[in-house]
């Protein structure tokens, strides 16, 4: 069982970007040009290294390898974006490492990819990437190729090893569980749970149950073994099940408008262990977005609209305009998922915008922007 924080830590101290691994400050893929990129380093990767894994680590500044993180990434579907887009697309995974320097809500993100096998290619056009398109790594760079050659088996063996010097033990394992239980969530509710003799999961929340259930607020779940860590949102609601092998999660959003709020189950992820040392991860999307009138909708998205234009020609807002403003990215998401197409681009669009007026704001156009990702690659 590898230990995903010493890999990453093992990735960063021995090894420069070449052609098994890459570093980005960040990525991404809710624009064309993002998304372009990222798929252009999955497909050089996955044809450079038909024999291995291949990893990229995000979070890292390039001058120095300094860790400095960003923020939890909550995409489980991205094996359909890169299906979406690749020819003979790698098995890929992106998962959210803790470093215990990095700030509440801060991870490192390791992508792990897995090659078919077979030549990996793009599939349609994306940002200046076109349909066919071949790349390979060479060195540290991802290059396109008019003449596909031949994949080649060139870093199996330093590959493994790196792998090797990552495995886990019980100090790490302990050491984890006692961090996350007595220092990282002392002041809320925490939990472990044994599975199979060899996965050990936390999870911290605060508590509230309504009607024989709990549910979960501020909440954070890491499976320890891989210092991998599952789920983490200082705004939605989860509820938490488990038996002796497997670990169930439902995640809710509030939505509504004005003070008519509900709360929408979201996702369903199920986590099934098994003996031999492996588990599975399965999600199945559960969202069935609310539908409103469209008169009263239209109503809100032209003043959503008319707040921004106010924003973005430095004009003061009122104080009940001020009130809107916090509902902003909450009432664009549900006029997207209500019809008014332009309301994602609107979120694209405000959120550096935001960044320096208003966090608070900020932060829930982020959590809208995740739901919407979500939904999309569903």
């Amino acid at each position: 069982m590898i230990n995903k924080r010493l890999l990453v830590k093992n990735l960063l101290a021995h090894n420069d970007e070449n052609s098994f691994y890459d570093k980005k400050r960040f990525i991404s893929i809710g624009e064309k040009e993002g998304k372009g990129k990222f798929l252009k380093h999955v497909c050089a990767l996955a044809n450079s290294n038909p024999g291995n894994n291949s990893y990229i680590v995000v979070g890292v500044e390039d001058e120095d390898n300094k860790i400095v993180g960003v923020d939890f990434f909550d995409d489980s579907k991205i094996q359909n974006l890169v299906n979406a887009y690749l020819e003979n697309p790698p098995r890929i995974a992106y998962e959210n490492i803790p470093f215990p320097h990095l700030p509440e809500g801060k991870v490192v993100g390791l992508v792990t990819l897995t090659s078919s096998g077979k030549t990996c290619s793009l599939k349609k056009n994306i940002w200046k990437y076109y349909a066919g398109t071949v790349f390979f790594r060479e060195g540290s760079i991802s290059m396109p190729k008019k003449v596909a050659p031949d994949l080649k088996d060139e870093n199996s063996e330093v590959v493994n090893t790196l792998e090797q010097h990552a495995k886990n033990n019980i100090q790490l394992t302990l050491d984890g569980v006692i961090d996350f239980i007595n220092n990282r969530h002392k002041d809320l509710s925490s939990y472990y749970k044994v599975f199979k003799e060899q996965f050990v999961v936390c999870w911290a929340g605060h508590e509230k149950r309504v009607k024989n259930q709990v549910y979960l607020s501020r909440v954070d779940i890491e499976l320890i073994n891989e210092q991998v860590k599952l789920f983490y949102s200082t705004l939605d609601e989860v509820s938490i099940s488990f038996d002796e092998h497997s670990f169930t999660t439902i995640e809710y959003v509030q939505l509504g408008l004005g003070k008519e709020q509900d709360y929408f189950p979201l996702e369903k992820v199920i986590i099934t262990f098994s003996d031999n040392g492996t588990y599975l991860m399965q999600s199945e999307l559960l969202f069935e977005p609310p539908v409103y009138d469209k008169k009263t909708l239209h109503h809100i998205y032209n003043a959503n609209n008319a707040l921004i234009h106010k924003l973005e020609n430095g004009i003061r807002l009122k104080k009940r305009e001020i009130a809107d403003l916090q509902q902003l990215a909450a009432t664009y998401l549900i006029c997207y998922l209500n019809g008014f197409e332009e309301a994602k681009d609107k979120l694209d669009r405000i959120r550096p915008l935001l960044k320096s007026y208003d966090m608070a704001v900020y932060n829930s156009v982020k959590e809208s922007q995740r739901i919407l990702r979500k939904v999309k690659y569903a």
